[in-house]
C-alpha cells in the first residue's frame, strides 16, 4: 500500500474467513496499564498499527520495558508508575493514545511535552485537559488546548466529573489520573460508553465500582490502588471487522466470516443497525477471551433498507458511521444518522468528507451540523455510480469506507491517501484481496 492512491472496482463475490486486527481501544489500554503496573504483562493479539506502536514507544519513554516477542505478542515490564521522559512524546495520529496517556501521566510529578502529526495537532484536547485541570494538573500549549502542549502533573485531588457529552476517552483519562489522585476519581456518564478501561483496570487488580442510577452511570475508583501485571488477550476490533462485513452485504453473491470479533454491547451498535436494515448478519461461536465476549460474525449479501439510527446509539458505534453510510448508499430509502457531531472532530471532519465522497459517487446525501442523511439507491434501478477520486484528508476510515463502496458500484472508486489505513488496519488491502476484492 502506498500513498499514491488505491482504486477499488466491482468484481466477483467476496468469500472466505478472516480474522480482524486486534481491537485498537483495548490495545492502547493494555500497553498503558501494563506500563503503570508493577511486574510483567503479556499481551496477545495486540494491534500492530501505527497508532498503537506510538503508544508502545511512549510507554518506553515513560520508563517501561516494552518488547515485541512475535506477531501480536508483546511483553511490558512495568515499574509501578511513570518516570520523566527525556524527549517529546510524539503520538503520531493517535487521538485515543494521546488522551489516555495524558490522563495516566497527569498523576506523576513531572512535565511531559506531547505532539503529533498535522491531523492530531489540529484536534482540540480541551475535553480531556478540562477535568485534568480540575484535579490539579496544569499545561501550556496552543489555543484550544491543541498540540504541541506541555503537561505538568502531580499532587492530584479527587474529582467527581459528570461528562458533558459521552466520551470513553475523557472517562478513561480521568480514571487513569485517579489512580494517582489522593482520593481517586469518579466519572458520571449520562450515557454509557465503551467500558474497556473499567474492565481492564479490574484485570490489573484495581477495584472499580459501577452503579447505574436514574441520572446516569457512576464509575468510582478509589485512590492509592496499585496495579499488578497480568495477561491480556486482545479480541478482534469490531470497527475493523465492519469493512469486510459491509463489503459482503453490498456485493452480490458474497459470504464472509470474520472470526474472534469483540462483542461488548457498548461496541456493537453497527451490527445491530445493519440487522435492522435487513442485513443477513449472524453471530456464532460466542465465547469469552480476556474478560470480553467475542464471536464469529458472518455476513451474506442482502437487500438493505434505510433506517433511522437512534441518536443514543452513537457512543456504541461512533467510529463506524462512515462505513454505515456506505451500506446506506446501497439500501432502499433513506438512512438518517443524527447525534453524531463528534465525527467532525475525529481524524478529519468525517461528516463533511463522507458527504462529499458519497455525492461525488452519485449518492444522494444531506449534510447536517450534527448529522448525515444518505438517500440509498433502489437496487437494480439506480445503483451507486462510483467513478470518483475521493479526498480522504489522510483519514483511514474515510479511505477504507470508499474503497468498500467501489467494490459494488458501477464504476471504480479511488482514494487519494490510503497510507494512513495502517494506523488501524495493517494488512487491509491483502486481507480484502484474499476475499476476492479487486483493489489495486
Amino acid at each position: 500500500m502506498t500513498s499514491a492512491g488505491l482504486t477499488a472496482q466491482r468484481g466477483g463475490p467476496l468469500r472466505g474467513r478472516v480474522r480482524a486486527p486486534g481491537d485498537k481501544s483495548i490495545s492502547h489500554r493494555a500497553l498503558i496499564l501494563g506500563a503503570l503496573a508493577q511486574g510483567v504483562t503479556e499481551i496477545e493479539g495486540l494491534l500492530e498499527g501505527d497508532d498503537v506502536l506510538r503508544t508502545a514507544q511512549a510507554m518506553r519513554s515513560f520508563g517501561a520495558g516494552v518488547e515485541r516477542l512475535g506477531e501480536g505478542r508483546w511483553r511490558v515490564e512495568g515499574r509501578g508508575g511513570f518516570s520523566e521522559p527525556s524527549d517529546v512524546i510524539d503520538c503520531g495520529n493517535a487521538g485515543t493514545g494521546v488522551r489516555l496517556i495524558m490522563g495516566a501521566m497527569a498523576g506523576f510529578d513531572f512535565a511531559a511535552t506531547f505532539t503529533g502529526d498535522e491531523s492530531l495537532r489540529g484536534r482540540p484536547m480541551r475535553r480531556v485537559l478540562g477535568p485534568l485541570g480540575q484535579m490539579g494538573a496544569t499545561w501550556t500549549g496552543r489555543s484550544k488546548g491543541r498540540l504541541p502542549l506541555t503537561l505538568q502533573g502531580g499532587n492530584l485531588a479527587y474529582l467527581s466529573y459528570r461528562l458533558p457529552e459521552p466520551s470513553a476517552q475523557v472517562k478513561s483519562a480521568v480514571l487513569l489520573a485517579g489512580l494517582q489522585a489522593s482520593a481517586g476519581a469518579q466519572v458520571i456518564e449520562p450515557e454509557a460508553t465503551r467500558d474497556h478501561t473499567e474492565r481492564m483496570l479490574r484485570a490489573f487488580g484495581a477495584v472499580v465500582e459501577v452503579e447505574d442510577r436514574a441520572d446516569g452511570r457512576y464509575i468510582t475508583l478509589a485512590g492509592g490502588q496499585k496495579l499488578t501485571g497480568t495477561t491480556v488477550r486482545v479480541p478482534g476490533d469490531p470497527s475493523s471487522a465492519a469493512f469486510p462485513l459491509v463489503a459482503a452485504l453490498v456485493t452480490p453473491g458474497s459470504e464472509v466470516t470474520v472470526e474472534g470479533v469483540l462483542l461488548n454491547v457498548l461496541r456493537t451498535g453497527l451490527f445491530t443497525t445493519l440487522q435492522e436494515m435487513g442485513g443477513d448478519l449472524v453471530v456464532s461461536n460466542v465465547r469469552e477471551e480476556g474478560g470480553e465476549q467475542v464471536g464469529d460474525v458472518t455476513a451474506r449479501h442482502s437487500a438493505l433498507k434505510g433506517v433511522s439510527v437512534p441518536p443514543e446509539r452513537a457512543p456504541a458505534m461512533i467510529d463506524e458511521y462512515p462505513i454505515l453510510a456506505v451500506a446506506a448508499a446501497f439500501a432502499e430509502g433513506s438512512t438518517i444518522m443524527r447525534g453524531i457531531g463528534e465525527m467532525r472532530v475525529k481524524e478529519s471532519d468525517r461528516i463533511a468528507l463522507m458527504a462529499n465522497g458519497l455525492a461525488a459517487c452519485g449518492v444522494g446525501v444531506e449534510e447536517e451540523p450534527e448529522g448525515l442523511i444518505v438517500i440509498g439507491s433502489v437496487r437494480g434501478n439506480h445503483p451507486v455510480a462510483g467513478g470518483a477520486r475521493v479526498t480522504t484528508k489522510g483519514d483511514h476510515r474515510i479511505a477504507m469506507s470508499h474503497l468498500i463502496m467501489g467494490l459494488a458500484s458501477d464504476q471504480p472508486v479511488a482514494v487519494d491517501e490510503p497510507g494512513m489505513i495502517a494506523t488501524s488496519f495493517p494488512g487491509f488491502e491483502p486481507l480484502m484481496r484474499g476475499l476476492g476484492a479487486e483493489i489495486s
